[in-house]
This record gives structure tokens, sequence and C-alpha cells, in this order.
């Protein structure tokens, strides 16, 4: 049984300061994949005022991967910039589980959210 979709949105992105609480100011796009392949992602990055940007990543069968879109580990030379807002369309050869996450420490709070999925 497959789990998960081929195309994630996730129409709120927006990297917040880094802060001096305990948890850091950050964001990340965490993807799983539960099936039997490799997974080739497409990030699309969609901004509001120039043109999106494009660029692959992989997450191994069975395994989760956590982009820090602010770590060039993870983003390359597409890092976020703080206080840009965009959105983030992930486009999977199988299907995956992505979630989006933000630690906002202007007023010291973490959440998550599902994205679109198709």
């Amino acid at each position: 049984m497959n789990y998960g979709k081929n195309v994630w949105i996730f129409p709120d992105a927006e990297l917040p300061p880094k802060g001096d609480n305990l948890i850091p100011g950050h964001e990340s796009i965490i993807i799983t994949n539960v099936s039997d392949s490799k997974a080739h992602i497409t990030v699309t990055l969609i901004y509001t005022d120039k043109e999106p940007l494009r660029f692959p990543t992989e997450v191994e069968s069975m395994r989760v991967r956590c982009l820090r879109t602010n770590e060039a580990k993870d983003f390359g030379a597409y890092t976020a910039r703080q206080d840009e807002q965009y959105a983030i369309m992930l486009e999977s050869d199988v299907p995956v589980v992505a979630q989006y996450g933000r630690a906002e420490p202007r007023d010291v709070h973490f959440y998550t959210t599902p994205g679109y999925c198709e």
C-alpha cells in the first residue's frame, strides 16, 4: 500500500528571525517516504515578486528527511531570507507525506501544518 501524495503545497512560508529563545527561530519541510523506492523530489519556491526557483532533492526509501530552509546543506543556493514571503511546492515521483514547521521566536511558539496535496 502506498501512503502519501505526489504533490504538496505549503502556501505560507516565511523564515522568522533567529531570536534569543530556547528554540531558535527556523522553518523546515519534513518529508517522509514509506515507499519501496527512493523519492526524487523537485522543490519549487514561489515568491510574491520574482520568478520561481526549482531544485532537486531526494528521500531514501523508508526514511524521513528534514529540510531546513535556511541551511545550505538542505536548500543549497536557494536558502530562505528572513521575512521573505513565499510558498513551497514539492513534486515527487513516488507518494510521500510532507509537513511544514516553523519555530516563531517573536511570540515563542512552534507550529506545524500539513500542506495541500494531490
